[in-house]
């Protein structure tokens, strides 16, 4: 069930892979590739795949709308305009999450070198299709200030994206921010530096 190499990201939600013992032509411009879909108000129906889920690998077409897997199944119901993907030989599998990135990290005086653009596309590229960045404020920085610089810099994001938000400090208003991130930004994952130097 191993794919040897990676053909297209499809909705942001699932990636198609050439099977290992499925032929494989010996000169690029003959290959089929998929194109990347990241259209709102269109329909996309992968037909003739093998869909591999955490649990089974099957035969089945799937159909996406407006970037969401609507359907998995066999003579789905697509509507007329859908653009349709023949993955005859190919396995489609969701996209991967990189639950440990650092887009555009400042530190130390320098910044990452990947902004969450360029970052995500690579990730994007590769089936990563959702990253989980950290935010790390400065020190004393108040953390509601520094979730809101990290969510500026993703508005560019090529993929889904959500936060973990470092705690680098502590006082009462590092508790209250906490509380406020996870009740109105749905941050609910945190960590927290022990280390002391």
């Amino acid at each position: 069930m191993m794919a040897t190499s990676a053909k297209a990201s499809l909705a942001g939600k699932s990636l198609v892979t050439r099977r290992r013992n499925a032929p494989v032509a010996r000169r690029a411009s003959s290959r089929r590739i998929a194109a990347p879909v990241r259209v709102a108000n269109s329909a996309v129906l992968i037909k003739g795949g093998t869909v591999v889920t955490h649990d089974e690998e099957r035969a089945a077409d799937v159909l996406c709308v407006d970037g969401l897997i609507q359907a998995v199944g066999t003579n789905l119901d697509a509507p007329s305009d859908a653009r349709v993907i023949d993955a005859d030989g190919l396995l489609v599998m969701p996209g991967g999450i990189d639950p440990h990135t650092h887009m555009e990290l400042p530190f130390m005086g320098t910044t990452a070198s990947e902004d969450f653009f360029t970052g995500t596309s690579a990730a994007a590229a590769g089936g990563t299709t959702s990253i989980i960045d950290f935010v790390i404020p400065a020190p004393q920085q108040n953390l509601l200030e520094a979730y809101h610089t990290w969510r500026g810099w993703a508005e560019k994001s090529a993929c889904d994206y959500s936060f973990h938000v470092a705690v680098t400090w502590w006082d009462e208003s590092v508790s209250e921010d906490m509380g406020t991130l996870t009740r109105e930004h749905g941050v609910n994952s945190f960590k927290h530096f022990m280390a002391v130097c």
